[in-house]
């Protein structure tokens, strides 16, 4: 399935990615536009990766369609919550067959969410448009 993101970029919603990836993917969405001279050096410092580990893992978001890589200066082509709205979403459709309310009622089975936060899913819901 394909998307637009916020800047009209057309990106494929079945963007996959692994946890470290998606640590390094947060420090780009939080720091953007930065350069690849920047994310070695952070990196280097939290993963412990040398240079060119951190050359590729740029390299492999950029080509899953999450980040371009211009001259040095890495920036996002799906904003964080882009992201992770389509993977909820995909989550949604593959586990629950695109039933909200079954995954709803999962989720809640077990959980209790305080008043608070049922008034914030009513206010949610109340703004959507149907």
């Amino acid at each position: 399935m394909a998307y637009e993101s916020e800047r009209g970029d057309a990106f494929v919603a079945d963007i996959k990615i692994g946890l470290i990836e998606s640590e390094f993917a947060e420090i780009i969405w939080t720091q953007e536009p930065i350069t690849t001279t920047n994310l070695v050096k952070i990196a280097s410092e939290k993963f412990g990766w040398k240079r060119t580990t951190t050359h590729t893992v740029i390299k492999r978001l950029c080509q899953k369609g999450l980040f371009v890589n211009q001259s040095g200066i890495v920036t996002s082509l799906i904003s964080r919550d882009e992201f992770f709205s389509m993977q909820s979403i995909a989550y949604v459709e593959n586990t629950f067959k695109g039933s909200l309310p079954a995954f709803v009622a999962a989720f809640m089975r077990g959980n209790k969410i305080s008043p608070e936060e049922a008034a914030e899913l009513r206010r949610l819901i109340d703004k959507m448009d149907f």
